[in-house]
């Protein structure tokens, strides 16, 4: 069925993962208190400015450097929320996880709605791509490794910096070397007809610039897309919409739908270096 055609309740159920995970808020504690941890423990650098706003910071957590190991790659995190909520500091256990296996991380915090534009929102995730691989040096990685990952708003948001025109800003076309999409909502137009668009603002134009469905990805990279097995039938078939978009475009997307996670749950892999979606950050860079 066409998600068109659903009736308003059921476009809540499959499009607002808070309506079809009735304690979602309690899959982030074990999460916090990993955060939480990691920002104490690590070694970092904690709310870089990027851009004007206060909300464009990010936190860079190097490797430690080795003199007999070449720079490590880079990676950036752009959290969920729905382009409206959410804070890099509650995503800091990635950072762990990933620096334990040699890969320097950002956790990249974003403008968000209602304050700002879907538009703006993209513009400042685009700004902490362009900050990092301008600046991946100074932390001892190496730009012409920097790959990409995020969740829900945070995965269409990697999608969109494939589709990016890196050379408006003064660097390569290739900058993005690969990106993990994890439950992403790849088409911002469902968005406009639930409850959440009262903070998000959409409107026909603005879902439509940021629709990854209709936009050139660019030369093709590795892409991993993940989604869980227990989400809504119609938010899974973003994923299956996008990885079929960019088979017709020259790339070879992967495409796991894991077992018994749902939309919060799945955030769990970045705990564990064995997990999916970590050893498919592991196998880009």
């Amino acid at each position: 069925m066409d998600w068109r055609n659903l009736s308003a309740d059921e476009l809540e159920f499959e499009f607002n993962p808070q309506h079809s995970v009735a304690d979602f808020g309690s899959f982030q504690v074990e999460r916090t208190a990993a955060s939480e941890l990691a920002r104490r423990e690590m070694t970092a650098q904690l709310d870089i400015s990027y851009g004007p706003s206060p909300t464009r910071t990010l936190d860079v957590y190097p490797v430690a450097p080795c003199a007999a190991n070449a720079a490590p790659p880079v990676h950036v995190f752009f959290h969920g929320g729905y382009w409206r909520t959410q804070d890099k500091a509650n995503f800091a256990f990635i950072a762990r996880t990933l620096v334990e296996l040699g890969i320097a991380t950002v956790i990249a915090n974003y403008d968000l709605c209602p304050e700002v534009s879907l538009d703006v929102v993209v513009d400042s995730a685009m700004q902490a791509v362009a900050w990092t691989r301008r600046n991946a040096a100074s932390f001892g990685a190496d730009p012409e490794r920097l790959t990409l990952s995020g969740n829900s708003a945070g995965a269409h948001l990697s999608a969109m910096a494939l589709a990016h025109d890196w050379t408006a800003h003064g660097l390569p076309a290739s900058v993005v070397k690969g990106i993990v999409a994890i439950s992403g909502i790849y088409d911002p137009e469902p968005a406009m007809h639930i409850s959440v668009n009262a903070e998000i603002g959409l409107t026909a134009e603005i879902a439509k610039r940021n629709n990854v469905l209709a936009l050139d990805p660019g030369e093709p990279v590795p892409v991993a897309l993940f989604a869980g097995a227990v989400e809504p039938d119609h938010w899974r078939q973003q994923t299956h919409l996008y990885a079929a978009y960019l088979e017709s475009h020259g790339f070879r997307p992967t495409t796991k739908i894991e077992p018994g996670k749902h939309h919060f749950n799945i955030m769990d892999n970045y705990l564990d270096a064995d997990q999916p979606i970590v050893r498919a950050i592991r196998a880009m860079v």
